[in-house]
């Protein structure tokens, strides 16, 4: 098993955005679904997930509808909205632009300074 990263923190909600924007997902695959584009790295508790899609459901980022899930049960699917794409889009912007910083700032060599 690969080593296991902690989230930072606000990370949840773009991690969230991320996997339902690759096609509608009960909750519960919305973990498994992070777990596997992650190579197991991100491992996302029930106890977080179910508030987050609660919250991100009420401010207009996600929809949710009943459905059937794998197993036969019956289940919440959530898909993003519009305001989740464009939402999504401005964090992962934002995120990209503070990894390129860090990476500048870490690999920095006495003669760059």
């Amino acid at each position: 098993m690969p080593d296991q990263a902690d989230l930072l923190p606000g990370t949840l909600d773009l991690l969230i955005l991320k996997a339902v924007s690759l096609g509608a997902v009960h909750g519960y695959g919305v973990l498994l679904r992070i777990e596997q584009i992650s190579g197991g790295a991100l491992e996302i508790q029930q106890g977080a997930l179910y508030p987050a899609l609660y919250r991100l459901e009420h401010h207009g980022l996600i929809k949710s509808a009943w459905g059937t899930s794998d197993n036969n049960r019956r289940a919440k699917f959530y898909r993003l909205t519009r305001a989740g794409r464009r939402e999504l889009g401005e964090q992962a912007a934002s995120w990209q632009r503070l990894v390129k910083a860090m990476t500048a700032v870490l690999t920095a060599t006495p003669q760059e300074v």
